[in-house]
Order: C-alpha cells, then sequence, then structure tokens
C-alpha cells in the first residue's frame, strides 16, 4: 500500500508497476491455493514455489485489499478474480455459522504437511479427459517426477496464450478447458481429509477480515460480500462487545480476555470501512465510541500513544506500546489513521489531535526506519494532503445515483471519505457538507479538499479529475 501511495505522490510508476508484478506473480506461485483460493503462510524456497501450506486469516484479510487497488488501478480483471477467490474461500472454509471468521486452517492433514493440495500427475490424468489433462499439466506445472517430494504443487508455469500457441487452439477454448479442469480437481479435492481449522475468533484478526469485504462489496456491489461484513459486525457486537469495551476471544461459544489496542483500532477501522460500503451512520457511532473507550483506557496521557494493553488489564512488568508493522499492521498506526478518518466524518478536532500526537511521538522513528512503519506512513500521507471528500448528494433510490455511486467507488483514490447525503435526510452533516445540493434535482458531486470544495458536477467527465 505504501508502494501504490508513492507511485500516485511522485508519479513514479516503477513502484505502481512493481506492486502489480509482485501481487501477480504470488497469485501464481505456489504460495495461492490455485483451486481453492487464498493464500498460504510463506514459502519456503527462493522460487516462491513451496509454501507453508497453513492459511492464515490476518494474511488474506490484508490481501484482498491489495489486490482490490490494483483491479482498480490496473483495469485488469486477474486482480479482480484473485481477490474474489480468496473471499470466496473465507467464506467456504474460514466462517463459524454464528458469523465470525475462524483464525487459520492447518498444514497438515492424515499426518503430512501438504498432503491436502498436493497432486500426481497419475491422480490428473485419471480425472481429466487426455487433451484438458495435457493442457492442466503444462499449465500447473504437472509432471511425473513432480517439483515438491514426488509430488506437484499447482503454479502457473504458462499463461493461456502461451498454451493457444503452443497447441494451435484458441484462448478462449484454453481458459474453457482450464476452468472445467479446475472445477474438476476442486471437486475431487473436495472428497479427501480436509486440514483442521483454528476456530477461534479474533476481534482484531475478525476486523481486518470485515474491512475486507467491505470493501470488496463497495467495488463490486456484491450482496454476498456485504452481508459477510455485516455478519461479522453483528457476532463481535453480540458475544465479543461489552458496552464500549471489546473482549479478545471466543471460542464455542465462550468469549474471554480483555481487548488489546489491536482490538479496538483494528474493529473500529472495519466499522468506518462498513460504513463507507452501507453508508449507515450508525456504524461511524460504534467505531467512534470504541475509539472513546481506547483513548480512555489505552491513551497515554504523558507521552501520547496506545499502550498496547488497558489501563485495567493485569499488572505487566512494563506497558509496550506498539508502533511496528508486523505480521500485521501495528494498533497505533490503524488507531492513527481511524481516527484521522473519523475526525473528518464527524467534524471532530480532538481525533486529528490524538492522530497528530501519535505521528510526533514516533517521528524520529518513522525518519529513521520508514520501512517498519508502513502503515503508520499511510497516516501520515492522510494527514499531510488531507483525504479527499467525496458526497454525493441525491436519492438513494435514483438509478442515477446508484450508477454515480458505482463509479466513484470503482476509482482507487488512497486518501478517501465517501458519503452520501440523500436531500430528504435532517440528519446533520459535517460542516464542510452542510448546505450541498442537488444540482437541478440531479444526483450532484462535490469532492473537498483542504477545507475548500469543488463545484458541484453532474457528470463523470467533471468529477474524475477531482479525484486525483
Amino acid at each position: 500500500e505504501m508502494l501504490w501511495r508513492a507511485s500516485l505522490r511522485t508519479g513514479d510508476r516503477r513502484y505502481g508497476e512493481a506492486v502489480l508484478t509482485t501481487l501477480r506473480n504470488l497469485a501464481q506461485g505456489g504460495i495461492y491455493d490455485q483451486l481453492g483460493g487464498g493464500f498460504h503462510r510463506y514459502s519456503v524456497d527462493q522460487r516462491w514455489l513451496v509454501p507453508h501450506f497453513e492459511k492464515m486469516l490476518y494474511d488474506n484479510a490484508l490481501l484482498v485489499p491489495l489486490y482490490l487497488a490494483a483491479h482498480q488501478v490496473s483495469g485488469d480483471p486477474f486482480y479482480a478474480d484473485i481477490a474474489r477467490e480468496t473471499l470466496d474461500y473465507v467464506l467456504r472454509e474460514m466462517r463459524d455459522p454464528a458469523g465470525g471468521f475462524w483464525s487459520s486452517q492447518d498444514a497438515d492433514s492424515e499426518g503430512e504437511e501438504g498432503r491436502f493440495f498436493v497432486w500426481s500427475e497419475a491422480e490428473v490424468r485419471r480425472l481429466l479427459d487426455a487433451e484438458t489433462a495435457a493442457l492442466a499439466c503444462r499449465y500447473w506445472d504437472i509432471t511425473p517426477a513432480g517439483n515438491f517430494e514426488g509430488h506437484n504443487i499447482l503454479h502457473v508455469a504458462a499463461s493461456a496464450e502461451q498454451l493457444a500457441a503452443r497447441h494451435g487452439g484458441d484462448v478462449a477454448d484454453v481458459r474453457r478447458r482450464l476452468a472445467a479442469a479446475r472445477a474438476t480437481l476442486f471437486a475431487a479435492r473436495e472428497r479427501r481429509v480436509r486440514p483442521g481449522r483454528d476456530t477461534k475468533v479474533l476481534t482484531a484478526w475478525n476486523g481486518l477480515m470485515i474491512s475486507a469485504f467491505a470493501r470488496a462489496a463497495e467495488l463490486f456491489g456484491e450482496p454476498r460480500y456485504r452481508q459477510a461484513a455485516l455478519d461479522a459486525v453483528a457476532f463481535v457486537d453480540g458475544a465479543l462487545r461489552r458496552g464500549d469495551r471489546l473482549l479478545s476471544t471466543w471460542t464455542d461459544g465462550v468469549a474471554k480476555l480483555n481487548g488489546y489496542l489491536d482490538d479496538y483500532a483494528f474493529y473500529a477501522a472495519a466499522l468506518v470501512d462498513v460504513f463507507e460500503a452501507v453508508q449507515e451512520r450508525r456504524y461511524l457511532e460504534q467505531a467512534a465510541a470504541l475509539m472513546d473507550s481506547a483513548l480512555r483506557h489505552f491513551w497515554d496521557d504523558a507521552a501520547g500513544g496506545f499502550f498496547f494493553t488497558s489501563d485495567d488489564h493485569e499488572a505487566l512488568i512494563v506497558r509496550s506500546k506498539p508502533a511496528f508493522d508486523g505480521s500485521i499492521p501495528s494498533g497505533n498506526s490503524v488507531a492513527a489513521l481511524t481516527l484521522l478518518r473519523l475526525a473528518h466524518h464527524l467534524d471532530r478536532p480532538a481525533y486529528r489531535e490524538h492522530a497528530e500526537a501519535i505521528l510526533r511521538l514516533f517521528g524520529a522513528a518513522l525518519r529513521g526506519q520508514p520501512f517498519g512503519f508502513a502503515q503508520m506512513l499511510a497516516a501520515v500521507d492522510f494527514h499531510s494532503d488531507g483525504p479527499r471528500e467525496i458526497a454525493l448528494v441525491g436519492d438513494p433510490a435514483d438509478p442515477r445515483t446508484a450508477a454515480l455511486l458505482a463509479r466513484l467507488r470503482a476509482t482507487w483514490v488512497p486518501n478517501r471519505t465517501l458519503r452520501l447525503l440523500d436531500p430528504a435526510d435532517p440528519a446533520p452533516r459535517p460542516a464542510l457538507l452542510a448546505g450541498k445540493t442537488a444540482l437541478g434535482g440531479a444526483p450532484t458531486v462535490y469532492v473537498c479538499h483542504r477545507m475548500t470544495c469543488s463545484p458541484p458536477a453532474t457528470e463523470w467527465d467533471a468529477i474524475a479529475p477531482l479525484l486525483r
């Protein structure tokens, strides 16, 4: 994400191309489940062919928004397909019937790591007709000798275009055959003994996955993704929330452990994303209530910044204050960006002041080791550039409003707040958006930046330049 922002900020296309290249090769390598979707935890070889076959909820949650952004920027449906396949994997394999998301899927089944995911050439040829098997084996690099301990880890070794040229066929026909092969192999794999799953529901990781589903629902207009995000919010609110406080973990009906900073920051961020997807103000208010609670119980009044544990947590030798990104972004980074977003949405300067205190506290460390603070740099970028505050004034039931909203959501704007304002809704608006009306009754867009709003625009040709 930091490289995306750098590409936009500097105009240097190399940064964006590096992201697109990385995301494409990840999705074509062995670290991606070529049949079932979703990313394994990490690679154990230099080729990124052999993964540790475990799948973590947080990895998939963090990768989905990047693939969505790649699709928005490039227009290439490949990236959208990977995002969809990953989300569909989570819905199929990682969702508790009550609505929350489980933590991980094991690497092992029947006592062997990767057994569920690998193939022999003989098995593939037994399941597919000869011509389709030949294409599938070349496409996924399936050989008699195998590429992993006598078995085959599927990875994309040739494009459909290359296969069509080699076999003298039509590209569309090759793609159709490969899709059929994938469906057949997936159905056969479903009959195998599945890897086990860690069915803990963690508030923080669920926040990350709710954000992924909310953003996908925005971009694709997919009801399943929207409902998955809302169901998970309902689950967290019902099972893991106690008033304005959160618990951290739930298993088999039992919730426990005082929430940590990540639980508050990631879940509040998810609620802001859900608001932008469904445009219901109550999600903003819920996010604000959680951040208010975090400020009461985690904030360091002396030096600024959030501690990892609350003031009523069990006594520890030291209360840490996380700032470095690890496998997931740091709680202080996500909290800073969430406070900035809420400050603009709700017109509450105190949130901005607390975010600024976080950035000042870690400023020297940011300058000294920026790659350790990629997520906090996103907050710096949001603060220094200021968001594009996009307001669409129009009747939500008007098809023209829906069409314009879809185009706005399809455009990648890194620092963005989006509001759909119904002219008939008497609810209070932020000061910057007060008095904004639909021009001549038509759905109308205003883009505000650094306290200055554009003239009203009703046509996309006039709106698009305002988003850059």
